[in-house]
C-alpha cells in the first residue's frame, strides 16, 4: 500500500490528495493542514515517489488502483484533490471505481496525451554529483548549473535523501513509464460525479479545445481558474487554491 499521512479529524468528509510527477505528500503539507480544520485530510505518496514502494509499471490503471486501496482501507467514499499526474491518476479512478469518490477536483490537467516531456529533470537529477551534496542547497546549485529553472531547483530536491545520497524518486521506473505518464488511457466510461477542473490562469495545460473531452467522460464537470498561478497552482497562489478547493468541497449538493 503506499505511504500515506493523516492529518485532521473533522466531522466534513475525508479528502485524499494526489501529488504530480516528482512531487510527494510532503509537498501538499501546508494546503492538507489548513483543509484538515474541518476534514481529515490523507496526503499520499504515489508509487516510485517518496516513502512508497518502487515499481516497474507506472501507468495510470496502476496508479488509480493504489489510490483506491488507500481509500477502501480508510474508508470510502472521499473526496479526492489530484495534480497534474496525480489528477490524471484520480480521473481514472473516477472512471474505474467511481464508489470511491464523493466529489473530485482535478488540478491543471486534462485527460489528454500531452507531447511535451519531462525527462529532462530525471536526465539532470541522474547528473547530480550525490557524493558531493552534504545539504540540499549543494543539489539546487547543481540543478540550477544545468539549466533547471531554480524554483524547480528547490521541487525536486525536496525529494532528495541527504543523509543517504540518494534520490526518493524512481528515476529509472520513472524514465522507462514516461509515455504513459504523459498519455491518458483510452477509457469507455464515464464519472457522473461532481468535478472540478480547476486551473492555472498562466498554465495552457487546460486549453479550452479540451472541454469537449473533458465533458464526454466527466458530464458534470466545472470548470475555474486561479488567474496569477500557473501549472503549479497551489505553489503559485495557495490562498486562492486553498479557498476555491474548501469552497466546492464544502458547497451544498451539486
Amino acid at each position: 500500500m503506499l505511504t500515506y499521512t493523516e492529518i485532521g479529524d473533522g466531522p466534513g468528509p475525508a479528502l485524499l490528495i494526489a501529488h504530480g510527477l516528482y512531487g510527494s505528500g510532503r509537498n501538499w503539507g501546508v494546503i492538507a493542514k489548513r483543509l484538515s480544520d474541518s476534514r481529515r485530510v490523507i496526503t499520499v505518496d504515489m508509487r516510485n515517489h517518496g516513502h512508497s514502494f518502487r515499481a516497474d509499471s507506472h501507468t495510470y490503471p496502476d496508479l488509480a488502483a493504489d489510490l483506491a486501496q488507500v481509500i477502501d482501507h480508510l474508508g470510502a467514499p472521499m473526496d479526492v484533490v489530484g495534480h497534474s499526474m496525480g489528477g490524471k491518476a484520480a480521473m481514472v479512478l473516477a472512471l474505474t471505481r467511481p464508489d470511491t469518490l464523493r466529489r473530485l477536483v482535478i488540478g491543471d490537467i486534462a485527460p489528454v496525451g500531452y507531447t511535451h516531456t519531462q525527462i529532462q529533470y530525471i536526465d539532470a537529477m541522474r547528473q547530480v554529483d550525490l557524493d558531493a551534496v552534504t545539504r540540499r542547497s549543494d543539489a539546487n546549485d547543481q540543478l540550477a548549473a544545468l539549466g533547471v529553472d531554480p524554483a524547480l531547483c528547490s521541487f525536486l530536491t525536496q525529494s532528495l535523501d541527504v543523509a543517504e545520497k540518494r534520490w526518493r524518486l524512481n528515476l529509472d521506473a520513472l524514465a522507462a513509464n514516461m509515455p504513459a505518464i504523459l498519455d491518458f488511457p483510452d477509457l469507455d466510461s464515464t464519472y457522473a460525479g461532481p468535478t472540478l477542473f480547476l486551473s492555472g490562469g498562466q498554465s495552457d495545460y487546460v486549453a479550452r479545445t479540451y472541454r469537449d473531452r473533458i465533458r464526454h467522460l466527466f458530464p458534470a464537470a466545472r470548470f475555474a481558474k486561479i488567474p496569477k498561478a500557473g501549472h503549479w497552482l497551489h505553489a503559485d497562489d495557495p490562498r486562492a487554491f486553498e479557498g476555491t478547493v474548501r469552497a466546492y468541497l464544502d458547497a451544498p449538493d451539486l
